[in-house]
């Protein structure tokens, strides 16, 4: 295990619970004290690391880190599971690296915060992609501290599929946001709004399987609930009820201007799916 930030501790941590033999390097070394005191090995080097075992975890800040890491370090033979969060094309560039360099690749994408590692009922999953025969090889033992998914032989794909969720999660917070400042100088209190937002964010989510439907047929049209053309004429309540209440409609302005983009030159009575399209360069 290569990096003992609060992820990578989070891991090992794991796989030492779990009773798997654990060498452990990070630059810091002070970080290793608590896991050696539970058995892990902790190596000088990160090439006494990689050394040690034929499972390498990396788990550093960014690529660059993993380049500075494993500058001259002998790979061959080994099995490198590279945890950073990075990009699709990094992810790619670096299968390529360590297949030169006589090493079979995995990338991953985790979808946890640390407090969730090793605690199956909380959630935790990892999307892995890159060479099959490494991830069933090494399956029982990547799946110890969170869940697998393995989503292809193109190493690009975990960090694709991870982004893509990441981003959807910030477009919610960025409703979540101006839900909460339209509110903010009146007299309801965000705890009694919490609820009710989380459960028609949870309502809302339905949609998704529909896009996703609609995206796969071609047609925009089948299913839907609320027509663009209502939907775009509605944006108006939205957006004069936040200026009555002097709160910015920067998070709201780029979505709808997709909207009457997508009027403009689809039908209204498609639904939403249209502003995909337009987002495509």
């Amino acid at each position: 295990m290569l990096g003992l930030g609060a992820m990578g501790t989070a891991l090992a941590g794991a796989w030492l619970t779990a009773g798997h033999p654990l060498t452990v390097w990070n630059r810091t070394a002070a970080r290793a004290d608590a896991l050696a005191a539970r058995g892990a090995t902790v190596a000088a080097t990160a090439a006494d690391a990689v050394a040690a075992n034929r499972l390498v975890v990396v788990c550093l800040l960014d690529d660059d880190s993993v380049d500075g890491t494993l500058a001259g370090v002998d790979l061959t033979g080994k099995d490198l599971v590279n945890l950073i969060t990075g990009t699709p094309g990094q992810a790619r560039a670096r299968a390529a690296w360590a297949e030169r360099r006589g090493a079979r690749y995995l990338d991953g994408g985790i979808m946890a915060v640390p407090p969730m590692i090793g605690v199956p009922s909380a959630g935790p999953y990892v999307f892995y992609s890159g060479s099959p025969e490494l991830f069933e090889e090494h399956r029982t033992a990547l799946a110890v501290p969170a869940g697998t998914r393995y989503v292809g032989a193109d190493a690009g794909y975990a960090a694709l599929h991870d982004v893509a969720l990441l981003s959807a999660m910030y477009g919610m917070f960025a409703g979540v946001a101006h839900a909460f400042a339209l509110v903010r100088g009146e007299a309801v209190a965000p705890g009694d709004l919490a609820p009710l937002l989380g459960s028609w964010l949870t309502a809302m989510s339905g949609s998704v399987a529909r896009t996703a439907e609609q995206l796969e047929s071609g047609d925009y049209t089948g299913g839907v609930v609320s027509n663009l053309a209502m939907q775009v004429a509605g944006r108006a309540t939205l957006l004069r009820t936040a200026e009555e209440h002097g709160v910015s409609t920067e998070l709201l302005d780029p979505y709808f201007r997709l909207m009457e983009r997508r009027l403009e030159i689809g039908s209204g009575d498609e639904d939403l799916t249209g502003v995909v399209d337009l987002l495509r360069r």
